[in-house]
């Protein structure tokens, strides 16, 4: 827990939006009011339009990334091994880790460190969660169309399973947070989070709507997690 800011004494809450912006001066802790309950409701209703919009134009050019855009040796060349690794969950684990070295002991930054873990790490949670009930399989290397498996066929195994990317989600989620945290180079986040996605339809290993359909997850979850924390922060005020 950091030391109480400003000299106030006692238990203060982290500053959340320190970590949204850091740029941006921390207020009094005790001033803000907490958000209206049905703010973040109507806030959530474009994102969540947009999302369905994109996974439904997604589904429609399926066939032409399946036979346009596949690369069997995309791994095999350095930099779609590098776009891969950001849908590794253990890179955004040494991220946190050099971000809790590099801001130590400035206020918020279990808070910063925790969140860019943590969002990635739910992410890929729940990319597993809805491939199990979903249970589309992942792209055939020779034809092209959905298939699912049966619930009673390895009821509780993800192998084979691609809707929607755990790579992507991951990747997307982390990004999210990293534009959270670094707005400024959110491009940079979100170009590598793309480029992971990228690789996964070059690769055959998903269809180009589960990548789609995870980066939208990704950012949906960083938002939700960021709203959490941040109503949290107003309740511990």
């Amino acid at each position: 827990m950091p030391a109480p800011c400003g000299g106030v004494q006692g238990r203060v809450a982290v500053d959340f939006s320190m970590m949204v912006n850091p740029s941006r001066p921390s207020p009094s802790l005790a001033s803000p009011q907490a958000p209206s309950a049905t703010a973040p409701r109507r806030q959530w209703l474009l994102p969540l339009g947009l999302a369905v919009l994109a996974v439904a134009a997604a589904h429609l050019l399926d066939h032409g990334a399946w036979s346009s855009l596949r690369d069997p040796r995309v791994y095999d060349r350095d930099w779609g091994r590098l776009l891969r690794s950001v849908g590794y969950l253990p890179t955004w684990l040494i991220v946190a880790i050099g971000i809790w070295t590099h801001e130590r002991p400035a206020p918020g930054w279990g808070w910063r460190g925790g969140f860019i873990l943590l969002t990635p790490a739910l992410g890929g949670a729940l990319a597993e969660v809805l491939k199990l009930c979903i249970r589309r399989l992942r792209p055939d290397a020779d034809a092209f169309g959905y298939a699912f498996r049966d619930w009673s066929d390895r009821p509780f195994s993800t192998g084979g399973l691609g809707m929607p990317s755990s790579h992507t989600l991951v990747a997307f989620a982390g990004a999210a947070a990293m534009a959270r945290v670094f707005p400024r180079a959110r491009w940079l986040w979100f170009l590598l989070a793309g480029g992971c996605g990228l690789t996964r339809v070059m690769a055959n290993a998903h269809f180009l709507s589960d990548v789609v359909a995870a980066a939208a997850l990704g950012w949906l979850v960083s938002d939700a997690l960021s709203r959490w924390m941040l109503g949290r922060e107003h309740r511990q005020a």
